[in-house]
């Protein structure tokens, strides 16, 4: 049931006198475009794939044969590169 505005005006006011503060925070707005926002990911993937294949370069031949090293060899064998070939449209006329 909600509230009637004298309820929640009470309510805020015990909150007042508690010393309670109630912060709110909002996330700011994304203003990328979405080739942007596609190059942007495309980018990570390929730091992250860096990432995974000097970690598999660094294993210990013990873990050689693991399935540690086997998911990191599926992840480094991943072609990227038709991705950072896509070509978006600009949208909006935009495209030539």
């Amino acid at each position: 049931m909600a509230l009637t505005n004298a309820e929640r005006q009470a309510r805020y006011r015990e909150r007042r006198k508690a010393g309670e503060s109630r912060l709110r925070y909002r996330r700011p707005a994304d203003r990328r475009s979405r080739p942007q926002q596609w190059n942007d990911a495309v980018q990570t993937l390929l730091e992250l794939q860096e990432q995974y294949r000097q970690w598999r370069d660094a294993l210990p031949e013990s873990l050689a044969g693991s399935a540690t090293a086997e998911l990191l060899e599926q992840a480094c064998d991943l072609d990227l590169s038709a991705l950072e070939a896509v070509e978006l449209p600009r949208g909006f006329g935009r495209d030539r």
